[in-house]
């Protein structure tokens, strides 16, 4: 039986020879946010080894407060860009495809973190995913600022040769504090109910899709759960999930990354569809699943807890991928530690496959 994960892909511009794509995952690997020759290795041989898609870490976008984290990469300033631009090249070389992650951190950045010390985070209330207050609310000035960095980020994407761009609007950071009502309790037009707590992504999105153009590939990435607060849901619902993603397509997405800790886990009571299965049969638009493919345990225990992770088969995730619940497949620790991850599954060399061990986040293998 053919092996569903390597049946090419097509959706608008974005064509690919495979359904694996390597999830985004932050490096932290870039000194002074300049991705080196070695961010561009590190890629390539993703690339080369056969994955589908590259979703870059995430890459900050241009306000002084995107991030707390220095070696973060940036996408902005002409050193930064170039750096993006080698590894766009590279990955292409090795006849890969690759978009950036675009994101800013939000309240999750603390007061006083590098870069930019005197720089103060931001969030539609200034509230962190704690609930507890940090600064003053985001001024509408402060919002259309942001809105703007973020499409100069997806011009630049489309500028120096990326095959699409995704939005981070996942994982408790910016986007998603406008998205989640605890930490969005405005009563502008960018806060209230479900509909009106999407308003800041859908101008993003739009903003975005103005400056790219009609056939630039859009992708967005949702989650339900935040970092820190594993239980957390946008929508309790199929209804409400549906109320959440419909503004989102009409802004212009093409593609919903969507989150999930342990793919395999149903979203709501009396079905098996998983977060990207709802998605697609909500709103027709492809989608890719993540969360622990293809590893025995789920990510957090690799990152937060220091614990490897062995691997197991991914059977029930081709089934589902055969029925078409989702179109994509991210892979992240399994790819990270092994770049040839996708190449040994194509041909059946299971017991080739490195097992995770945080050693591997230590270096860009």
């Amino acid at each position: 039986m053919t092996n569903p994960l390597f049946k090419p892909f097509h959706a608008g511009n974005l064509e690919l020879s495979n359904r694996i794509v390597m999830a985004p995952m932050t490096r932290s690997g870039s000194p002074g946010g300049v991705p080196g020759v070695n961010v561009a290795e590190y890629y390539r041989r993703r690339a080369e080894n056969g994955v589908g898609l590259i979703v870059t870490e995430g890459t900050v976008i241009n306000h002084p407060a995107a991030t707390g984290d220095p070696n973060v990469p940036r996408f902005h300033g002409e050193d930064a860009l170039s750096g993006w631009k080698k590894v766009v090249d590279a990955v292409h070389s090795a006849g890969g495809r690759i978009i950036p992650q675009i994101w800013h951190v939000g309240t999750d950045r603390k007061i006083g973190d590098s870069p930019n010390p005197e720089a103060l985070p931001i969030g539609p209330s200034g509230i962190n995913i704690f609930g507890e207050k940090v600064v003053e609310p985001m001024t509408e000035e402060e919002i259309a600022a942001v809105i703007a960095a973020y499409a100069q980020a997806a011009a630049d994407a489309k500028r120096i040769g990326f095959d699409g761009v995704e939005i981070h609007g996942a994982h408790g950071y910016l986007i998603d504090q406008f998205f989640w009502e605890r930490t969005n309790k405005r009563t502008d037009k960018y806060g209230g109910d479900m509909v009106g707590r999407t308003r800041f992504a859908v101008e993003v999105i739009e903003a975005c899709r103005e400056k790219v153009g009609p056939d630039f590939p859009i992708v967005f990435r949702f989650s339900q759960w935040k970092s820190s607060v594993y239980t957390a849901k946008l929508a309790e619902t199929p209804e409400l999930l549906g109320q959440f993603l419909a503004p989102l397509v009409e802004a212009g997405v093409d593609v919903f990354h969507c989150s999930t800790r342990r793919f395999w886990e149903p979203e709501f009571e009396g079905s098996d569809l998983n977060l990207a299965g709802w998605t697609k049969k909500l709103t027709g638009k492809p989608t890719i699943t993540v969360g622990s493919v293809g590893l025995d345990n789920d990510f957090m225990s690799g990152f937060t807890e220091g614990k490897g992770a062995s691997n197991t088969n991914i059977d029930g995730l081709l089934d589902r991928l055969r029925r078409e619940e989702f179109d994509l497949v991210a892979v992240g620790r399994a790819l990270l530690v092994d770049p040839a991850w996708a190449i040994k599954v194509r041909e059946g060399k299971l017991d080739e496959l490195i097992p995770f061990s945080t050693a591997a986040l230590a270096t860009l293998s």
